[in-house]
């Protein structure tokens, strides 16, 4: 698939077919994924993919107050956990990573959810969620960070792919010489 085409299918999904995701295409996913740029290439982050019954029981985590509702319907998810930041001497120079670990969660999110499309799967991105929650549900310390979860699976046959609606480049774009 062409790279316009890829960014002109991918958008946010909620309705979902009961079609199952095979683990070898969410390992893929995330493999992929790895690519992704990040900060004194530190990868911040662990993934965490979730299918099948487990995905059914996880979805409780993402619908705080009623939202989310659609999520019933989400076969897979794939957890974003941010780790502790770090810092790295190069020689008299000390770096920390830690202003840019959620720059690098963005774009791993980027990363996740175009070789998603590409392998024929949809998502959609959630911010909103039960962290202490999740960490229990992965046997993790409270206090973990899940910065964003991301629902993987097949669009419900008949789900549109909607025009993209984006301001014209010559509203955000200023070439500077």
């Amino acid at each position: 698939m062409d790279l316009e085409n890829l960014f002109l299918l991918r958008q946010s999904t909620r309705d979902y077919s009961e079609k199952k995701v095979n683990d070898e295409d969410l390992k893929e996913i995330c493999r992929l994924a790895a690519f992704a740029p990040s900060a004194i290439n530190q990868q911040p982050y662990n993934l965490y993919a979730i299918n099948g019954e487990k995905a059914k029981s996880f979805t409780k985590y993402i619908q705080k107050d009623g939202a989310n509702s659609w999520a019933d319907s989400v076969p897979a998810y794939i957890i974003i956990e941010a780790r502790k930041p770090t810092v790295i001497e190069r020689g008299e120079r000390r770096i920390s990573n830690e202003e840019f670990i959620q720059n690098d969660v963005g774009i791993l999110s980027a990363y996740i959810v175009l070789a998603a499309e590409n392998a024929g799967l949809q998502t959609c991105i959630i911010g909103l969620r039960d962290e202490d929650g999740i960490a229990d549900f992965l046997d993790l310390p409270h206090g973990t960070n899940f910065p964003l979860i991301i629902a993987v699976g097949y669009k419900k046959d008949g789900y549109p792919v909607r025009e993209k609606k984006r301001r014209p480049a010559a509203e955000t774009l200023k070439i500077i010489k």
